[in-house]
């Protein structure tokens, strides 16, 4: 009986110790920090952080491209052997990417809100609008008929969902810049913090009185020329009202303003990087065998041939391009691809990632400065080639500084036009200095599209005698733009009258894809080609890209294959 009683003391011990554990452990799980403080208890001062987000949602028009690694430059032909696309692995981050190329009728939509915001009837604004303008001229051949895209391919509806054209690269980087501020701005008017700019009838919509993503989050004062009126209501605080403080106004600001850490704005729009837009195009996961890749793709689709397999389609071209010469559609009938030139975008079946178009149509501007080869052993996550690390601009009283109608900028490309750095309303950002830089291990200067090119120690032939150049030392003899300035401070276009082997510089961009006017060796993801940024094409377009924030997927990992145990 006694022992029983032990056993039984011994038990009811045990219980009491278990009960007690689980209580220490619930109370230590409420506590979010590592100090023991509890988030959620108003003594604790407020310092929690967002516990209600959801994950990150694809912005519109844009696929989650699930991030992983492949072999970047795996051509299936390299017939001009020029060592363009020597085979590296590179992994790549998680990213979103336009399921298709820019339309004319979304790029008319950003041209009518330059015209609306920046009027150029405005002297202060005349060339920002006009900088933004595509080049419509690229259809003109000198032995050729095409005057009629010339004056109705970017406004006519017949091509509205048509992909533009005649965008170089900085404008279609502007045109990036631009959509993050109406993605950011359309957040905030659903939210119920910002009023419709254009529904104001008291304020003038135009200069500085539009949103500006980057200014909002300095200070949002500092937007709409300090008028308050244009916030609604802002979210809401833990700091309650106390007994005998006067109460807020229907129509005042109430709550706080949106911070980075809310996880409600989107991530800034830009262009992809050549990895993140060979990584989307190739699609290797459809080629997936547990984990290697069956085989290697030669297009944005899987198989070696152009045509249609299926049994419903049955040799149907699975792309829009240039099929021979003088042949850009085929014979008239079932197996041609439908244009001669470009054609109204998804009109062929996506990649495995969702991603219209990879192959064929228009070719696609992609941010990276152009390099013959692309450097495995200096970076192998996320390669980009073309960074300028910046800050943001202080003035003496310690506050950002926000380009104004007076201060703006304008570059004079080396085509004559000219382009604002900054569009008013924005904040300023300026390079960083080797102060910034001081006993960092990872970069040392601002400017770093030429890193580890043009050194003494990656080329023999390196022009190292500075003394008799007007230039800073280079690797590549690309043409030089004169910069004469004549009596009207304009720029005097010239040509650069030296004798020249490339065009290779820092002002070469890559573009991707193939297009309506190449023929099939260019459909190959693979395949780089490159041309200055100021430059405009009847043959390339672009799409935007954004990042991924937190993990690579939304989905749960599951295994391959599960089998039931009994």
């Amino acid at each position: 009986m006694e022992k029983i009683f032990n056993i039984t003391k011994i038990s009811l011990l045990a219980v009491v110790t278990i009960f007690f554990v689980s209580c220490h452990d619930r109370s230590y799980k409420s506590n979010s920090s590592l100090t023991g403080w509890n988030s959620k208890d108003k003594a604790s001062g407020g310092f929690s952080s967002n516990t209600s987000f959801k994950g990150q949602q694809a912005p519109p028009g844009m696929v989650l491209i699930e991030g992983g690694t492949f072999t970047m430059g795996h051509v299936q032909d390299d017939v001009l052997f020029d060592w363009n696309t020597t085979p590296v692995k590179q992994q790549v981050r998680s990213f979103y990417m336009d399921e298709a190329e820019v339309t004319n009728s979304e790029y008319l939509f950003y041209l009518e809100w330059m015209e609306k915001v920046f009027p150029p009837s405005d002297v202060n604004y005349q060339d920002i609008y006009e900088s933004a303008i595509p080049d419509t001229l690229v259809w003109r051949e000198v032995l050729g008929f095409n005057e009629l895209l010339t004056e109705n391919y970017l406004r006519h509806p017949a091509y509205a969902d048509y992909p533009v054209v005649g965008v170089s690269w900085v404008q279609a980087n502007q045109y990036c810049n631009w959509r993050s501020d109406r993605v950011n701005e359309k957040i905030l008017m659903d939210k119920g913090i910002l009023k419709s700019l254009f529904s104001q009838d008291s304020l003038e919509v135009r200069g500085q009185n539009h949103f500006n993503t980057d200014t909002y989050l300095a200070n949002p004062n500092l937007l709409f020329q300090g008028d308050s009126t244009i916030y609604k209501k802002g979210l809401p605080t833990k700091v309650k009202r106390k007994r005998g403080d006067p109460r807020t106004s229907r129509d005042a600001f109430s709550g706080r303003h949106v911070k980075v850490s809310d996880g409600i704005l989107s991530p800034k729009f830009r262009l992809p990087t050549e990895a993140e837009w060979e990584y989307a195009a190739k699609a290797v996961i459809e080629n997936r065998e547990y984990n290697n890749i069956r085989g290697r793709k030669k297009y944005a689709w899987d198989g070696k041939y152009t045509r249609n397999k299926s049994k419903r389609f049955k040799g149907d071209q699975l792309a829009n391009f240039k099929q021979g010469k003088g042949d850009y559609s085929g014979i008239p009938g079932w197996s041609n691809d439908g244009a001669d030139i470009t054609i109204a975008v998804k009109q062929y079946d996506p990649n495995a990632f969702g991603l219209y178009d990879m192959s064929g149509n228009v070719a696609e501007w992609v941010a990276d400065v152009y390099r013959p080869i692309i450097d495995n052993d200096a970076n192998d996550f996320n390669y980009f080639r073309g960074n300028i690390f910046t800050k943001k601009m202080i003035d003496a009283e310690g506050k950002v500084v926000i380009v104004d109608d007076i201060t703006v900028e304008y570059d004079t490309l080396d085509n004559g036009k000219l382009v604002a750095k900054a569009l008013p309303g924005s904040v300023k950002y300026i390079p960083i200095s080797r102060r910034d830089a001081y006993m960092r291990n990872n970069y040392e200067k601002a400017y770093n599209v030429d890193a580890q090119d043009g050194d003494l120690a990656s080329s023999k032939l390196f022009d190292k005698d500075e003394d008799e150049l007007d230039v800073k030392p280079r690797m590549y003899n690309s043409p030089i733009k004169p910069r004469v300035i004549g009596e009207s401070g304009l720029h005097m276009q010239e040509y650069d009258e030296e004798h020249r082997t490339t065009l290779v510089s820092d002002k070469t961009r890559v573009y991707k894809g193939g297009s309506w006017k190449d023929r099939e060796y260019w459909l190959d993801p693979s395949q780089r080609r490159f041309l200055p940024e100021y430059m405009a094409t009847n043959f390339i377009g672009f799409r935007c890209a954004t990042d991924r924030l937190g993990p690579m997927t939304y989905k749960r990992r599951k295994p391959t294959t599960t089998k039931k145990r009994y």
